[in-house]
């Protein structure tokens, strides 16, 4: 392994390493006064651009059992979560809440939550405390839709969402706050009565 050693302007030395590579590989410093970003320094990063890769997708559940799915090892430093149902339904007529979890587990309280649902002959408000709500109506009812969840700062998130329901012809409306007590690692989909089970449909998740 080759290295360079550079002296301090008045103290310390800088060592550059190149270890082995196959064939030739060129980097190129740009033409300016700068810093160079480390992996391992915190650093604050800008006028960048990122293309690519910005936003992780997880790995899409079927929404066909049980009464909750679960979105686990959110990494730390995300900042905007996207939950996308589609065709989702349900046993029974429960609401469905949408609750987040950090190193403590979920969190069932503390939520600041109001929800519509509208159709072309009614409208019908609820508030919700113990989740992000989604009024669900009906067994036959089949969701499609999306909230999007951002951390506003430090572990406080706001939402806003809106889904359709194609079977009982109605629309839904969602947007609310949480402030939990650690930072976010994980999100759960559940029926409100923990006894409907989800029998049809699929769930997942985005975030960056």
């Amino acid at each position: 392994m080759a290295s360079l050693k550079l002296n301090g302007d008045t103290s310390g030395t800088v060592t550059l390493t190149v270890p082995a590579v196959a064939g030739t590989n060129t980097l190129t410093l740009p033409a300016v006064t700068d810093t160079l970003v480390g992996l391992a320094a915190t650093q604050t990063l800008t006028n960048k651009i990122i293309q690519g890769g910005a936003i992780t997708s997880a790995t899409a559940q079927a929404s066909t059992s049980g009464t909750s799915i679960d979105f686990t090892s959110i990494p730390s430093w995300v900042k905007r979560i996207t939950v996308m149902l589609s065709e989702v339904s349900s046993s029974g007529t429960s609401n469905y809440l949408i609750r987040l979890g950090d190193s403590g587990g979920f969190e069932t309280t503390g939520y600041n939550v109001y929800s519509a649902r509208f159709s072309s002959t009614s409208l019908a408000g609820s508030v919700f405390s113990d989740g992000f709500g989604i009024p669900s109506g009906a067994a036959s009812n089949s969701l499609n839709g999306l909230i999007i969840f951002t951390n506003i700062s430090g572990n406080t998130w706001v939402a806003s969402g809106n889904f359709g329901d194609r079977v009982g012809i109605n629309g839904y409306l969602t947007a609310g706050g949480k402030t939990l007590s650690d930072i976010l690692t994980q999100v759960r989909i559940v029926t409100a009565n923990g006894t409907d089970t989800f029998d049809a449909g699929t769930i997942n998740i985005m975030y960056e």
